[in-house]
């Protein structure tokens, strides 16, 4: 690492149109942290807040990985530059495949690769799980499965699709996510229509387990958690789940050991929000997945006195020791958007397997919840413009 100190001590921040990256530049700006906002697109809501010290455009990871990773490894080398915080998968990947080119010039604050590609394939990370006795959905390759007679939901099985993953991609080039895709049960679907669905690649099947989704929020260095925290979903953007977009903070013993059990096996250093759903009937807990770097709904943690953005610049800052860990039970917080979207999808789509509300009772939910938690991740009277940019940008490309 680059010993050559610039005028700022700046970060590096990715940023698409999650709220993630307008929570990172909230929290550490005013700590006078120099905020670097990155992104392919001019008209990202992190582009219009005034906590963006910087604004650099770059090439697409998804249309050329080559030269956004060159783009950001040169950002990288500013002396002003201190490290780079993970936001999209995209960014955990490059940073994890060539975390020994970007550790030449910032701290390292992400999982060597190894660790990566198990958390980024759900049949390995299922396998894993497996080993290490915890709780998993059973989990298959599609074109794998012989008994239909379950209730059963086809994900992608890697949280992108680039070259270490699938080789029929065009060179230069990768995918994101993918909605997973709920099937009937009882009878055989057709597999490859299910597998263009997902451009090409084999995913993955999961019996479907009913229950109140959480996650384990967890900051880790060289296998040690440094602070933790957990979150239960109260709501999602559609009535079948999804992102969350009415969530609290709470504490449960059981779920937390087990996030730790399997981040301390991959020897994680990091950002992670490890997925748990709690089965409404036996109360077990079982693994979905690990998002690889800072999560969606952080605010809800920042706000519960959890603030993972300041505390994983601490860390790659070598402070670990002015680390906070606690946090307070009870905070809640709504994506206002998302429950918009969750109340279309009651009116709009069906799930199979998955139990509708009445629009009745889920508009009353979503009113009395907002009047109980009045609380907002994007709304912010004293950082107004995201959510007008991420207003426009929905008005005018449905984003």
């Amino acid at each position: 690492m680059t010993t050559t100190t610039g005028q700022w001590n700046s970060i590096i921040v990715p940023a698409n149109f999650s709220i993630n990256a307008v929570a990172c530049l909230r929290s550490l700006a005013p700590r006078d942290v120099h905020t670097i906002v990155v992104s392919e697109h001019d008209d990202v809501p992190a582009f219009a807040s005034k906590y963006c010290d910087e604004k650099v455009l770059m090439p697409s990871p998804y249309d050329n990985f080559p030269a956004y990773k060159e783009s950001l490894l040169a950002l990288a080398a500013r002396p002003d530059v201190r490290t780079v915080v993970p936001t999209r998968e995209m960014d955990a990947y490059i940073l994890s495949k060539y975390r020994e080119e970007f550790a030449e010039h910032v701290t390292v604050g992400w999982p060597s690769f190894d660790s990566l590609r198990t958390a980024q394939d759900g049949k390995e990370l299922a396998e894993t799980a497996e080993e290490l006795d915890i709780p998993v959905p059973k989990t298959e390759v599609l074109d794998e499965v012989t008994d239909w007679n379950r209730k059963l939901i086809a994900k992608q099985r890697y949280s992108l699709l680039a070259e270490d993953y699938v080789d029929f991609l065009e060179p230069g080039t990768c995918e994101g996510r993918m909605d997973p895709i709920y099937l009937e049960s009882g009878s055989e679907p057709d597999t490859d229509a299910v597998i263009e669905k997902m451009l090409g690649h084999v995913p993955i099947t999961q019996e479907i387990v009913t229950g109140m989704e959480y996650s384990f929020r967890a900051l880790y260095e060289n296998g040690e958690p440094v602070a933790t925290s957990l979150r239960r979903q109260l709501r999602g953007k559609t009535y079948a789940g999804g992102m969350s977009v009415f969530r609290e903070m709470t504490h449960d013993p059981e779920v937390e050991e087990l996030g730790e059990r399997l981040l301390s096996h991959l020897d994680w250093h990091g950002l992670a929000s490890v997925q748990f759903i709690k089965d409404h009937e036996t109360g077990e807990f079982y693994l979905l997945e690990i998002n690889p770097r800072i999560w969606a709904s952080v605010l809800l943690d920042v706000r519960a006195g959890a603030d993972y953005p300041y505390n994983y610049w601490l860390m790659t800052q070598g402070q670990t020791d002015e680390i906070d860990p606690g946090y307070q039970e009870g905070v809640a917080t709504h994506l206002l958007a998302g429950e918009i979207q969750y109340l279309w999808s009651v009116l709009r789509y069906n799930y199979p397997n998955v139990d509708k509300p009445s629009i009745r009772t889920a508009t009353w939910e979503v009113a009395s919840s907002i009047y109980e938690h009045p609380h907002f991740d994007f709304v912010s009277l004293d950082d107004p413009r995201p959510f007008a940019q991420g207003v426009l940008n929905t008005l005018s490309r449905g984003r």
